[in-house]
């Protein structure tokens, strides 16, 4: 099976420059790779011998830019990967035996902290790590055990193409949600999404604070509006709970205000709250990613309950 890997991008950057070694690499040699910058660019990858096609989009979208392979993609499955992100060697090779099963419509993996990250980032990546922040969705960020999933970001989705033209690419009025309505699309066709940990991508994560706080709050009024229009995929526990939190540090003070007493309860589940998120951070480091990962899940639980009210009250998508 030939793959077409689609990278949109605004402009061809040092990110894209440094991972054409890491796919030079790949063990499945039966690929090209589409790139969709804004304007046209006379950037060429020798090392990549003739794999690379640079098509300019004009100014638009990630996901109009994804759906651009409708038109010029010429393998039997779509492997959508982000311009900030490098594939594994076995990305391909692991990927493409599950498409033997008709059944399967997608399979992606976890798109993991890079390795050459300053502190700034790796602590980013800690955020989403963490239990307390991710909760079941922790796959998506650290290799897990191989499952069937409803919904995998598009930093790591491989998806057959005939499927992905038979349920209309991606919807672009769900940007930057845009993956999560694909694969409920997906998955309404009667097709499975298989997460398998050896999948895998290097993403190199935005840096803390504010990069990364931007990035993790966009994602939560998006799926604030999800729950409402999505609930299949959306409408989980686990994404109203830092609104809760949100709502229990608000309320704390003004209840102990009339009742001195809850100032002890409140203290001591913030107590708790502090030293559970402490534990629930993965592997640090170093001692500074420790305490910026620290920081990092707090400001995200506080950003992102407030965030998520926001979407679930909106009429319409917020851009």
């Amino acid at each position: 099976m030939k793959v077409s890997i689609v990278i949109p991008v605004k402009e061809i950057n040092d990110y894209i420059r440094t991972a054409m070694p890491h796919y030079a690499r790949l063990e499945e040699k039966d690929f090209e790779i589409l790139i969709f910058p804004d304007e046209p660019t006379e950037e060429i990858f020798p090392e990549m011998n003739g794999k690379v096609r640079i098509i300019p989009s004009g100014k638009t979208g990630p996901a109009e830019k994804r759906d651009m392979a409708l038109q010029y993609a010429q393998g039997e499955i779509i492997a959508f990967i982000d311009d900030d992100a490098y594939p594994a060697p076995q990305w391909l090779s692991r990927a493409l035996p599950y498409f033997q099963d008709p059944s399967v419509g997608a399979v992606g993996g976890p798109a993991v902290t890079a390795p050459e990250d300053d502190d700034w980032q790796k602590a980013s990546g800690k955020v989403y790590e963490s239990k307390l922040c991710s909760a079941g969705y922790t796959y998506r960020y650290l290799p897990e055990a191989k499952r069937e999933v409803d919904d995998l970001p598009s930093v790591n989705l491989i998806v057959r193409a005939e499927l992905f033209r038979k349920v209309g690419g991606y919807d672009s009025n769900y940007y930057p949600g845009e993956d999560t309505k694909l694969c409920l699309d997906i998955v309404n066709s009667g097709h499975r999404i298989i997460y398998d940990p050896e999948i895998l991508v290097y993403h190199h994560r935005r840096r803390m604070f504010r990069a990364h706080l931007k990035q993790a709050t966009n994602y939560a009024k998006h799926r604030g509006y999800f729950a409402k229009v999505l609930p299949k995929t959306s409408r989980k526990f686990a994404y109203f709970v830092p609104t809760l939190f949100v709502i229990g540090l608000i309320a704390g003070p003004i209840l102990a205000a009339f009742f001195p007493f809850i100032w002890y309860i409140y203290a001591g589940v913030l107590l708790l709250y502090f030293v559970l998120l402490a534990c629930s951070i993965h592997h640090a480091e170093n001692f500074r990613v420790w305490i910026l990962a620290l920081a990092g899940i707090f400001l995200t639980h506080v950003g992102y309950g407030i965030r998520f009210v926001q979407g679930l009250c909106s009429s319409k998508l917020l851009r």
